[in-house]
């Protein structure tokens, strides 16, 4: 967290005495370098699964972040790819991430894709970014996948139902809505505790200070998320990550969410 690269402790101390919105504002130039955003081997994980379910023309990449999952979608989507976040900040960094074809070099363009049966396929999908709130996402019904890394926190789950809805009303009939989800520390675990001393802080910092910052990590609860993805119209199966691992009980450390309009 505190290296050259990454945010100092009194950068990440105004971040947090910020909204949201502006806090990822500040904190965007550093993001790629803080353990917030999503590890590689997750973002891998996920697409080695998600391949198996497609093909996907298009993809949406829900709270985008600095492009994390656009990088993801770029590798399962033929025609279209779109980011969509409401911080002005992280879209600057996704957009200096994904460059315009004509305006990367041509050693950083992407190497062509040939798809199993047919033709090659010269350069990667168009890519697209939008400024917006998740929670009123202003797409019709035009996505083959959508998927989201790691912002699940920063929504009260009040908010959850609305999220899918919004989400389910993005996508096509046929069209799938996926996140990892982590298995739940064991009780009495380290981490158990930093989780519980983090969201207690928060909650603490929200009661005492205004604009609040939403950063949940205990509120994400799977049987809860299930139900809400249910209610929002979606057929839900879970899919172990095995290459993420397995606890002691011999159950997966995380599973693919696949929420599938039907």
């Amino acid at each position: 967290m505190f290296t050259e690269q990454g945010p100092t402790v009194r950068e990440l101390a105004v971040q947090a005495l910020s909204s949201i919105e502006h806090g990822y504002d500040l904190l965007a130039p550093k993001f790629d370098h803080t353990p917030y955003r999503t590890p590689d081997r997750v973002l891998d994980a996920v697409t080695d699964e998600v391949r198996r379910l497609g093909p996907f023309g298009t993809g949406l990449d829900v709270c985008c972040g600095t492009g994390a999952g656009v990088g993801v979608l770029r590798q399962l989507c033929r025609e279209r790819v779109v980011g969509v976040d409401f911080s002005a900040g992280m879209l600057a960094e996704a957009r200096a991430a994904f460059p315009p074809e004509g305006e990367r070099p041509a050693a950083e363009r992407p190497a062509a894709v040939e798809p199993a049966g047919e033709a090659p396929v010269a350069e990667g999908p168009a890519v697209d970014w939008v400024r917006a709130d998740a929670r009123s996402l202003p797409f019709a019904p035009a996505f083959d996948l959508a998927l989201s890394f790691g912002a699940f926190g920063h929504f009260l789950p009040a908010e959850r139902f609305g999220l899918f809805a919004e989400v389910y009303g993005s996508l096509r009939p046929g069209g799938q809505f996926v996140f990892p989800i982590g298995a739940p520390p064991p009780v009495g675990s380290r981490a158990y505790w930093s989780l519980l001393g983090f969201d207690a802080a928060m909650r603490v910092r929200n009661a005492l200070w205004r604009p609040r910052f939403v950063m949940y990590y205990r509120t994400f609860r799977l049987g809860d998320v299930l139900e809400d993805l249910t209610r929002a119209g979606f057929v839900v199966r879970l899919l172990p990550l095995t290459d993420l691992g397995r606890r002691p009980d011999g159950s997966p450390r995380a599973r693919l969410v696949v929420a599938t309009r039907e």
